[in-house]
């Protein structure tokens, strides 16, 4: 049985897991009476949250006589490192790409990957049923896409398939809708045709790179790969070795597994250009290489983009730390970041003077957030702090990490938004217009402006614009860029917050509690309308007296207070600022709790 490896690639949002469903359903995978859920690679509960793939994640079908591995790659920059990790493990690529949006941001991102890997591309245009679709202006876009990166000639001709993931249905002909009978599986004859076996070598000593890991409660760490030379058997001795370093050790392999759709399935034997999953050695590491005992062969080890935005990991020392999570210990936190260390390559974990604070480093504001949301779902509790992009210092002064913006946006929102990007210190690289009155506008800014913009940027624009973005290079320092013009209100007692102390406090700025919530001192309450921080005491009761009852309290109607999302707070936090995260709350705090104290700072 032949076999071919093939990464989707795309742009957030294409398609590219409709299309995997769509493939899964009309080779057998399913039951023609099986329920499956949609989009059913993203598996992970924040993936169908978000509407985004985060982990790379494989599947094979059978067609033909071929065993095609399919691995799903995230479209979003923040997870770079598992898109170079996926494309050391295949020989070609779909690149997916939308009938109406054409190669957005992050198609630009994981092409260029891609073309780095010498991968030629099949160029999908998918959802050529949406209104306004264009798929002959997309194709074109394209082109000038891969010639930009600098593609070569082989690259160049690719082949081109039109496709609605949604209906099921794909041809080489744009009328693929009106055809009686279409379905999904000339995508899979374009993989067999143009997408080239992979070069192994049969006979030789075994040789795999562990490109991914998993977890199982039963047999432990799952190592993942492709096998490159060789055959790797179920109880062999092996060798692992790393090209960059010596860490050469020996092990055996417990459980060996291949693909079948969307299972790993138990075998004896996996032979050299398959994908293989073994157990049995809880120390292996991304980007080691198994080898046989007697034949130490290294592969290079995969080579990840460095991390661009760096904050602060700390134990959550505030009064009500405990009160809501079962991880709250320097050793917990520090054990869980190193987990993740080991898996999320993209991420960098270092100690600092202090045993209880941890300095992790990441692609983007995506990234770490999605490292938050994860542990607080574990039950850890922990303090966070405002994100700092990660600086260069060359003969030509200091340098910041730059993304590339892209923005779709109403025309009568355009002037808004340019405002918006210019106080950023963003740059303006292109205009185009994006149907009957959106125009779709390019940009260079600083990592750190774009720090909290999202919503910012869905405000001004009513909900009608639609933003991404993707690293582009570090440049030279662009100055002080403004940050919160206003300060934080924040109490300065302990207690539950009462609707009389809050309505006194409305015409003051905006408050982030509501009556009955339990408060600390050095705990933001609300945003102040001032720049000056303004310290408050929103539990103060009503005196009784003969005039005034303390039931007549409870008339007083206040406006509702702002619910910050993980991303706003994030984006909300001063320099001397905290969040706090835990299972059930976040909350926004003072670095230094006590009154005098911060008092006292800000005197020095």
């Amino acid at each position: 049985m032949e076999i071919r490896n093939v990464a989707i690639i795309a742009h957030v949002d294409h398609g590219k897991t409709t299309l995997v469903d769509a493939i899964l359903k009309q080779t057998g995978v399913f039951r023609d009476n099986q329920q499956v859920e949609d989009r059913v690679l993203d598996s992970n509960a924040l993936e169908r949250e978000r509407g985004i793939t985060i982990l790379a994640k494989n599947i094979a079908v059978l067609y033909q006589d071929h065993k095609i591995n399919i691995v799903d790659t995230p479209g979003h920059a923040d997870f770079g490192g598992e898109v170079e990790r996926i494309l050391t493990m295949v020989d070609g690529a779909l690149l997916v790409v939308d009938a109406v949006e054409g190669p957005m941001p992050q198609t630009r991102f994981v092409l260029q990957k891609a073309l780095e890997h010498g991968l030629s591309p099949i160029v999908v245009v998918n959802k050529i049923d949406r209104p306004f679709s264009e798929p002959d202006r997309v194709v074109e876009e394209v082109f000038d896409l891969l010639v930009t990166l600098g593609a070569n000639d082989q690259q160049l001709e690719f082949p081109v398939f039109y496709a609605s993931a949604l209906s099921g249905k794909a041809s080489a002909e744009q009328d693929v809708l009106e055809e009686t009978g279409a379905n999904i599986l000339p995508i899979l004859d374009g993989i067999i045709e143009y997408v080239p076996a992979p070069e192994v070598i049969r006979d030789g000593p075994l040789q795999m790179l562990v490109t991914n890991l998993d977890y199982d409660d039963y047999v432990g760490r799952i190592a993942l790969g492709r096998v490159r030379s060789g055959q790797i058997r179920q109880g062999q001795e092996i060798i692992i070795t790393h090209s960059d370093r010596d860490t050469s050790r020996k092990g055996k392999i417990a459980q060996l597994y291949t693909f079948s759709g969307l299972k790993r399935i138990p075998t004896a034997t996996v032979f050299s250009g398959d994908i293989a999953a073994f157990s049995g050695i809880e120390s292996v590491q991304i980007g080691e290489t198994i080898n046989q005992l007697d034949h130490p062969w290294p592969l290079p080890a995969i080579q990840v983009d460095e991390p661009t935005l760096t904050m602060i990991f700390r134990v959550n020392d505030g009064p009500f730390s405990g009160r809501e999570g079962d991880y709250l210990t320097s050793r917990h936190i520090r054990d869980r970041l190193l987990r993740e260390e080991k898996t999320n390559v993209a991420l960098r974990v270092e100690e600092t003077d202090s045993p209880d604070t941890f300095r992790v480093s990441g692609r983007g504001e995506l990234h770490l957030s999605v490292l938050i949301e994860t542990m607080r779902r574990e039950r850890y509790e922990f303090c966070v702090s405002k994100p700092e992009p990660i600086l260069r210092h060359s003969e030509s002064g200091v340098e910041e990490p730059f993304e590339h913006l892209v923005i779709d946006v109403p025309q009568a929102h355009l002037g808004a938004v340019m405002e918006l990007i210019g106080q950023r210190k963003g740059e303006t690289q292109s205009m185009d217009p994006l149907g009957e009155d959106r125009l779709r506008v390019q940009f260079l800014v600083p990592a750190r402006g774009l720090i909290g913009f999202a919503s910012t940027f869905l405000t001004e624009t009513k909900g009608y614009g639609i933003m991404h973005h993707v690293f582009s290079h570090y440049g030279p320092w662009t100055g002080t860029i403004p940050q919160r013009s206003n300060g934080s209100m924040i109490a300065w007692e302990a207690g539950a917050t009462t609707s009389y102390a809050l309505a006194n406090l409305e015409q003051r700025g905006v408050l982030f509690v509501g009556p009955g919530t339990d408060v600390y001192p050095g705990m933001i309450v609300g945003e102040n309308n001032r720049p000056d921080d303004l310290d408050v005491n929103v539990a103060k009761k009503k005196h009784v007296t003969n005039m005034r009852a303390s039931g007549s309290d409870d008339t007083v109607k206040l406006t509702p207070p702002r619910q910050l999302s993980l991303e706003q707070a994030i984006a909300y936090l001063a320099n001397d600022e905290y969040l706090e995260v835990t299972p059930k709350s976040l909350r926004l705090r003072k670095a230094v709790l006590g009154r005098q104290e911060r008092d006292k700072l800000r005197k020095n």
